[in-house]
């Protein structure tokens, strides 16, 4: 191969090399594929109303409902859903009136350790009073604020009186509300702390006293109720109709007929009152 050729082929070797650079220099630069993804916002839950809520309403479960919304977007002042709010609040009376899907702040509830708690929720003319139970009184420990109760009155009388009419039962109280469960609100009496399985640790546990929303005229009558016998509750349906008739009297020979049939034994008495007059009827 001749010199000549040689410096030919390495002069157009040179001028591809030197086109290919230029070709480079010159094209516009590819846009860069972006590598970000989307982030989801952060969300917060909060309690809204269920139903419209009014003023002096002890909030039930069913009262209230989450709803998730992006963190700047969360109403000032929402209460928080999270299970120890929930438990907290929980037996809380409204002080305002709260439309159904309207958030429930901290300002419209008032919680059973704030100051004024029972003048916020007892209706005019009414009084609170606080009785004992023990776990069949009590309905399990399933009783809770906002609850609308019958209080029955069970009496036993001593062997004088017939077998039949020796055992009483009344109502003497009907639909009266529940307004505290122990000191705090919750079954168990200790204020909620800590985490949710503190909180259902302290729903488990049994009540001890339950204060009920009374008539003023029938404050003396539960007072008095609880040295005559035992008291127990019985939970009403929610939308129940209180019984605008008077409560019958019911006896042990009205629940167990056999006990009528049994014979009075010899020489007792038996003390008959009617009306504002006594007497003794004597069995031979």
């Amino acid at each position: 191969m001749s010199l000549r050729l040689v410096a030919i082929m390495l002069i157009l070797t040179t001028a591809a090399a030197l086109g290919i650079m230029a070709y480079q220099v010159a094209r516009p630069a590819m846009p860069q594929q972006s590598l970000r993804t989307e982030v989801e916002p952060l969300t917060v839950g909060y309690m809204v109303a269920a139903r419209p809520l009014p003023a002096g309403t002890l909030i039930r479960d069913q009262d209230i409902q989450p709803k998730r919304v992006a963190e700047a977007k969360l109403p000032k002042g929402a209460v928080i859903d999270t299970a120890e709010e929930r438990t907290a609040i929980r037996g809380a009376v409204m002080r305002h009136f709260v439309d159904v899907g309207a958030p429930v702040t901290n300002s419209d509830v008032v919680r059973s350790h704030d100051r004024g708690f029972l003048a916020t929720v007892l209706a005019p003319g009414t009084r609170a009073v606080t009785i004992g139970v023990d776990q069949v009184a009590g309905v399990a420990g399933l009783i809770w604020p906002g609850d609308l109760v019958d209080v029955i009155l069970t009496q036993q009388f001593d062997a004088q009186t017939p077998l039949s009419k020796r055992v009483l039962s009344e109502t003497i109280l009907s639909a009266v509300r529940v307004i505290a469960v122990d000191q705090d609100i919750v079954q168990g009496g200790a204020p909620v702390q800590g985490t949710a399985s503190t909180a259902a640790t302290l729903a488990g546990r049994l009540a001890k006293t339950v204060t009920l929303q009374v008539a003023s005229d029938s404050a003396e009558r539960l007072t008095v109720a609880e040295h005559l016998g035992h008291l127990s509750l019985a939970v009403r349906a929610i939308g129940d109709t209180p019984d605008t008739t008077s409560q019958q009297a019911v006896f042990g020979g009205d629940v167990s007929p056999s006990l009528s049939r049994v014979p009075l034994p010899t020489g007792s008495h038996v003390e008959v009152i009617e009306g504002d007059k006594q007497r003794e009827v004597s069995f031979p």
